[in-house]
């Protein structure tokens, strides 16, 4: 059963060696992410599960202490998802997304459970999503859940996708969704407008939605903007 979740985004930026000079105008978000990780590790889950966008559907799942990097970005940072003894398998190469969870789990000195990750395409449709989250929440007594996701990239004329007047209110409901636990309104997600908006997290919260079924969670939002015309929101399930 999942007793616990947190929702972060996943930019190469807010790892501070990939954004170098830029790196203190994300302090606020990765405070937030540092806070979201420290609530499924309070629920003393059984294991975690790190999910996150990935060019495929199904890349995975990788094990604790499988490695990424940030080369893609142009930094030579190596990562593993969780600690880990031993050389990781090269052949279990982190998807961007699931390289900053490991970032993120390595700041703050994660070691509340057993780690795996799993890479969602975009293409996965929301009722494929809600089965993957049904089948993680019942893999173990006690699941917790890290949902990796960005929000829209047009909330500015400088964004990845420059403006679209949807975006803001498209990053308004899914924030709502997450304050409020609102399993139906994640799972309502417009899969062609994420698409179009360029939402990564679309597939991953459609996850967390279902495995959140029948699970008695409160939600709290600690973080909701659009840096740099992106919209990230971090959050909590409890």
């Amino acid at each position: 059963m999942l007793v616990a979740a947190a929702v972060c985004p996943c930019p190469p930026l807010l790892v501070p060696e990939v954004a170098a000079g830029a790196a203190a105008e994300l302090d606020a978000l990765r405070a937030a992410c540092y806070d979201a990780v420290a609530v499924p590790a309070a629920a003393r889950p059984d294991r975690l599960v790190v999910i996150g966008p990935a060019e495929q559907a199904g890349r995975g799942p990788h094990p604790q202490g499988a490695p990424g990097s940030f080369r893609e970005v142009g930094v030579d940072r190596a990562v593993r998802l969780g600690p880990a003894d031993g050389p990781p398998a090269p052949e279990r190469v982190l998807p961007l997304s699931l390289a900053v969870a490991g970032w993120l789990l390595e700041r703050t000195r994660w070691a509340a459970a057993p780690v795996e990750g799993l890479g969602v395409g975009e293409p996965l449709s929301a009722d494929r999503c809600a089965q993957v989250g049904r089948e993680i929440a019942t893999g173990a007594e006690r699941v917790a859940l890290l949902v990796m996701g960005d929000g829209s990239a047009c909330r500015s004329v400088r964004a990845p996708g420059y403006l679209d007047e949807r975006a803001a209110g498209f990053d308004a409901g899914v924030a709502r969704a997450l304050a409020e636990v609102d399993t139906e309104a994640l799972m309502a997600v417009d899969e062609e407008l994420a698409h179009e908006l360029k939402a990564a997290g679309r597939a991953p919260w459609q996850v967390l939605a279902g495995a959140a079924e029948g699970a008695d969670l409160d939600g709290e939002l600690l973080y909701d903007d659009a840096p740099y015309g992106v919209g990230y929101h971090v959050a909590t399930w409890s």
